[in-house]
């Protein structure tokens, strides 16, 4: 008998689904079908001028070949001082590593931390890729489940049963991809004293924290805790805050034997990010920030347009989000799953938006509102027309 040609880890892995139907929404569109595409992980802004000038000086100074693996210095160094500055604990370039996109940082931090059967507790519902990456890393993924009702709070007794003597570490992930929401400040204390007590490494995941909308504030759990610096991964990029998604840098800072381990990893993995995308990166992170503040006003237009239009559907409800650029709509009323009525939309309506079973939940659809208000109004009229034909 011929011997599987897959590897055993691989076998029933599925492409992420976020990608999949975008893909799908493009090809329709592509074939000239107007599809309203409330799919897009990423800013729909262009990318700062200055940063893409930054790029071009760097093929102009021809520097376009290897760095060192963990990052050239003056970008590990500005990461180190940004994360010092906005997080109230002291960093230092050793304990960075730049890596190609946020995804990589995770995947790497996974494997540096996970021996084959370590539990990594995960909050959901949850970013679609958390589960497979715990998984390639030969972990073992324990869900947590938060409640609409509590606004998606993790609830610490339910955090504190679910530790066993096999786990490993927690992911965090504030502001959430796909609620959109923040983990409350006292949660977050809650979690940090679960995590200095227990021993758990804790993977903080947040790409979305300069996105927030005010009032809200977003806390990272070092900032909450200082103590468990030595105990935490910080993942973050340029992708979403800068509109960099297609650049592919993100970095990882945490306790300098965890992020040595890394950098062995990555070395024989994918050696050194892109060197021009490192030096536009540098200047993101170091450079001028209003730019930043700009897309945080336009997103919370959209977030309003797109919440309020949400909730006066029938059978349609969803939280405000306070971070990042996701609205995540309770469909159960329509009694179907999310993954069929999402594919009744895109085929029916031509509204693209991602089913919630990814994510952990059949009964919601995540929205994206990286996209102009046209896009909404349009999207939010022809979800009105179908409702009022299938409720």
């Amino acid at each position: 008998m011929t011997a599987a040609l897959v590897a055993a880890r691989l076998r029933g892995l599925e492409s992420s689904p976020t990608l999949a139907l975008a893909a799908k929404a493009k090809a329709l569109r592509q074939a000239g079908t107007s599809v309203a595409d409330f799919t897009a992980g990423e800013p729909d802004f262009p990318t700062p001028a200055p940063i893409k000038q930054a790029a071009i000086k760097a093929l102009e100074r021809n520097q376009t070949r290897y760095t060192p693996v963990p990052g050239i210095p003056e970008l590990r160094a500005a990461i180190a001082t940004d994360l010092t500055r906005r997080l109230g604990v002291a960093y230092q370039p050793g304990q960075v590593i730049v890596s190609n996109g946020a995804k990589h940082s995770l995947y790497n931090a996974l494997q540096a931390v996970c021996d084959p059967g370590d539990e990594v507790l995960i909050l959901s519902p949850f970013w679609v890729s958390y589960v497979p990456l715990v998984q390639l890393a030969d972990g073992k993924p324990v869900l947590i489940e938060t409640r609409e009702e509590d606004r998606y709070q993790p609830d610490p007794d339910a955090v504190r049963a679910a530790i066993t003597e096999r786990t490993r570490a927690i992911i965090l992930n504030s502001p959430s991809n796909p609620t959109g929401i923040l983990i409350e400040r006292d949660r977050l204390e809650a979690i940090a004293r679960l995590a200095l007590d227990r021993d758990l490494i804790v993977i903080s995941d947040e790409i979305y924290n300069q996105l927030v909308f005010p009032p809200a504030r977003a806390w990272s759990i070092v900032q909450i805790e200082p103590k468990l610096a030595g105990h935490t991964i910080v993942v973050n990029g340029v992708s979403k805050t800068y509109s960099m998604t297609g650049w592919r840098i993100g970095y990882a800072a945490g306790p300098a034997e965890l992020v040595e381990a890394m950098i062995a990893f990555q070395s024989h993995a994918t050696s050194n990010p892109t060197s021009i995308s490192q030096y536009a990166a540098l200047e993101a992170i170091a450079g001028d920030q209003a730019a930043v503040g700009r897309m945080v006003v336009e997103f919370q237009k959209r977030r309003d347009r797109l919440a309020q239009g949400l909730n006066a559907l029938p059978g349609l409800s969803c939280l405000l989000p306070q971070g990042a650029f996701y609205a995540w709509c309770n469909i159960a009323t329509l009694r179907q799953s999310a993954d069929t009525i999402a594919a009744r939309w895109l085929e029916e309506a031509f509204v693209a938006a991602i089913p919630g079973e990814g994510f952990g939940s059949a009964h919601h659809i995540r929205f994206s509102f990286a996209t102009s208000m046209d896009v909404i109004d349009d999207g939010l009229a022809r979800l009105k027309q179908w409702l009022t034909k299938a409720v």
